[in-house]
C-alpha cells in the first residue's frame, strides 16, 4: 500500500473535440483519479500547446476532430514528444482507421463504446509501456492484414480522404462534413474527386458501394450523422 501512495500519479492529457466526451471520460477514470491527472483539450493544436508546456505520460486522443485530425496528431506526439504515449480513443470501430493509427505510432486503441473497465485497462497498459486493442477489433486488424486483394486499394487514400470517405457512406451531405471538419465545400469536393480517381471509381454511388464493402459507415452511422452527439 505504500509503494502506491510513493508512485507518482500518472499524467494524462485528454484530446477529444466535444466538452461533454471530455466529462464523460472523466467520470469514467475519477474512481481511479489517485492514479492519474487529467488535462484537457479540445483540439489536435491545443494539445501540442500544452505538451509544450508540461509532461505527460500519455495522451488518450480522439480521431475525428475539426482543424488538425487525430491522425496528424499522433504523427506530431511521436515526432515531437516521442517521450508520450498515444491512446486512440474513438468512435471509429473500422480496422482501417485501426491500422493507421498504429502505423501512425498509437500503442492502444480503444473504441468509445467500449466498458469503462476496458478503457482503465487500457490507460493502465499504455501508459506503463504496453500495447492495447480489444479482442473483436484484433481480430478484424489481422484479417484485414491478410486480406492482400482489397487492403492495398483503401490504402492509397490518406487519413483525410478515408474519413471523408467513411462520412459520405455514412450519409453525410458535402455541407455538413465541411462544417464538421472545418474545411471549405470545395476543399471537400477536391477530396471527393481525388477519391473517386485514386479508386478508380466513376460516380457517387459506386463510392458508397465501394465504402460498405469495405465496412466503411456501418458501425457509425450515428456519430458521423450526428457528429455532435
Amino acid at each position: 500500500m505504500n509503494e502506491d501512495v510513493l508512485q507518482p500519479a500518472l499524467r494524462l492529457l485528454l484530446v477529444d473535440d466535444h466538452t461533454v466526451v471530455r466529462e464523460g471520460l472523466k467520470r469514467l477514470l475519477d474512481p481511479q483519479a489517485r492514479q492519474w491527472s487529467i488535462t484537457e483539450a479540445g483540439t489536435g493544436f491545443q494539445a501540442l500547446e500544452c505538451l509544450r508546456r508540461q509532461s505527460f505520460d500519455l495522451a488518450i486522443v480522439d480521431l475525428s476532430m475539426p482543424g488538425m485530425s487525430g491522425m496528424d496528431l499522433i504523427a506530431r506526439i511521436k515526432a515531437e514528444f516521442s517521450a508520450v504515449a498515444v491512446l486512440v480513443l474513438t468512435m471509429h470501430g473500422e480496422e482501417q482507421y485501426a491500422m493507421r493509427a498504429f502505423q501512425a505510432g498509437a500503442k492502444g486503441y480503444v473504441t468509445k463504446d467500449s466498458a469503462s473497465t476496458e478503457l482503465v485497462a487500457a490507460v493502465r497498459k499504455v501508459a506503463m509501456g504496453g500495447v492495447f486493442v480489444s479482442a473483436h477489433l484484433a481480430e478484424r486488424v489481422v484479417q484485414q492484414l491478410n486480406d492482400q486483394r482489397t487492403a492495398p486499394r483503401i490504402n492509397v487514400l490518406s487519413n483525410r480522404e478515408l474519413e471523408i470517405l467513411q462520412r459520405i457512406v455514412a450519409g453525410q451531405r458535402p455541407v455538413d462534413i465541411a462544417e464538421s471538419l472545418h474545411l471549405s465545400i470545395k476543399t471537400v469536393s477536391t477530396h471527393k474527386r481525388r477519391i473517386l480517381e485514386k479508386l478508380q471509381l466513376d460516380s457517387t454511388a459506386a463510392l458508397i458501394r465501394f465504402g460498405l464493402e469495405h465496412n466503411l459507415g456501418k458501425n457509425d452511422l450515428g456519430m458521423t450523422t450526428h457528429p455532435h452527439d
